[in-house]
């Protein structure tokens, strides 16, 4: 990684350059070692494998050319941050550095060993001061999703300004309401942060932006798994792409992944698979995979298994809906609008949460999934707890379905491995099984 080319950027923004620079080193060797190893990648995966290598350096100076311009650049955890707002206004919004395990004995210090690594992971990066895209924001976004999140924010505002969004827990009218008004609060205060009001105009912009790279992630969701014979992509891959998308300039993404769809139609259209005909095909469940936690896609991929969709905050769930502009006609349609495209996100955080788990059942049969993977972080209380609904659901449909739980250590990644194996063994017996029924009914009717 280039780093040194940034050295006084990184420096003027308060990064401990050397430390980030060797962190980063490592990162982009672990990225080449898990990533260039993989057959027949597409070619317009060139572009991520890019960014990659310029994660914290080109795109951080391109954040801070927009900062120079009076625009705002906002951090972010979770994707019920109303982006269309920020890159409206002409803005960076983007995710914040949260899936390394090196930073969590620096976060242990002000934070209990037992919450979520996602949360300790990027409390430590700042307190390392090792993130170059959390010394770029002008304020962290920060929302009531979990209760531990919610007291981490308190103390990360000691260390850099937090604005928190109150999202409900429940969706009826007077929750929708208090939505409704934070919606209205973050805007107010990006306006305060750039000392102008965000015009109407600017929010649309901004819808039709995003909605731009939305649909270009669910055409690359569908080209995943159209067809049962052939993946055109690893899931790894497409795992990455998704992550970049939290991180890149949303109009040059989209660009790049449309491309990158294109390819993989002509790859369908030619018969060319990463996989070989009649690998189990694989659905992951539960929490986000922050960059670069590629634990369970390695594990999984590595061990005879295809991963052709993730239900995850990071997948999904991020993607599968768009603001409808039909009837948007001020900014007041405009953050109604945003209000009913965000209150459809399914999170655990909602109580009760069936959507969730009718758009799960409904996935697994479009899709074609063989099985299911529910993945969750350690203590991740929601998630963990919401387990079991959706595991009585899947059991009731027949569909198998392997829980793990992990955080961002390799020492799990063996036993992990065992776990996958076993249940794509299973699997792959169950294939077999119901095409030998085929057979004998076939016969048996002649």
């Amino acid at each position: 990684m280039p780093v040194e080319q940034y050295r006084d950027l990184l420096s003027d923004l308060g990064v401990d350059v050397d430390r980030h620079a060797m962190m980063m080193n490592k990162a982009y060797e672990a990225y080449k070692k898990e990533f260039f190893s993989q057959p027949n990648r597409p070619k317009a995966m060139e572009y991520f494998d890019w960014f990659m290598s310029e994660i914290q350096g080109k795109r951080i100076a391109e954040i801070n050319e927009i900062r120079k311009q009076n625009k705002p650049a906002i951090g972010t955890f979770c994707i019920f941050v109303p982006e269309e707002i920020v890159v409206g206004a002409g803005g960076a919004c983007y995710g914040l550095c949260g899936g390394s395990n090196a930073t969590i004995p620096d976060a242990e210090t002000e934070l209990p060993r037992n919450i979520c690594p996602l949360i300790k992971s990027a409390h430590g990066f700042k307190l390392q001061r090792t993130c170059a895209y959390t010394q770029s924001s002008d304020f962290i976004y920060g929302e009531t999703t979990c209760e531990a999140k919610k007291k981490t924010w308190e103390i990360l505002n000691k260390h850099h300004p937090v604005h928190v969004m109150e999202i409900p827990h429940m969706k009826r009218k007077k929750d929708l309401d208090v939505w409704r008004d934070e919606i209205k609060s973050f805007k107010e205060h990006i306006e305060s942060i750039i000392g102008r009001e965000i015009t109407f105009e600017e929010i649309k912009k901004g819808i039709e932006i995003i909605n731009e790279k939305r649909k270009a992630l669910q055409r690359l969701d569908y080209l995943r798994s159209k067809n049962p014979d052939i993946i055109p992509i690893s899931g790894k891959d497409a795992l990455f792409v998704i992550q970049v998308g939290f991180m890149d300039d949303p109009i040059r993404y989209t660009q790049k992944v449309n491309e990158l769809c294109d390819e993989l139609e002509e790859r369908i259209e030619k018969g060319i698979s990463v996989f070989p005909k009649g690998t189990p095909r694989l659905m992951v469940l539960g929490t986000p995979f922050a960059i670069p936690n590629w634990k369970l896609h390695s594990v999984v991929e590595t061990t005879g298994g295809a991963i052709v969709n993730e239900e995850s905050c990071i997948g999904h769930r991020y993607f599968k809906d768009n603001v409808d502009l039909e009837n948007v006609n001020n900014s007041q349609d405009a953050i109604d609008a945003l209000l009913n495209r965000y209150s459809k996100v399914d999170c655990a955080c909602f109580t009760p949460n069936q959507p969730r788990i009718d758009k799960i059942l409904k996935m697994y049969k479009e899709k074609q999934i063989d099985g299911v993977i529910y993945y969750t972080l350690s203590f991740c209380h929601t998630y963990n707890v919401e387990s079991y609904l959706v595991k009585e659901a899947l059991e009731k449909e027949g569909i198998p379905c392997l829980q793990i739980e992990s955080d961002y250590s390799p020492e799990d990644v063996g036993q992990i491995k065992t776990r996958v194996e076993a249940f794509l063994e299973s699997l792959t017996f169950k294939k077999k099984a119901e095409e030998f029924k085929n057979k004998a009914s076939d016969v048996l009717g002649s």
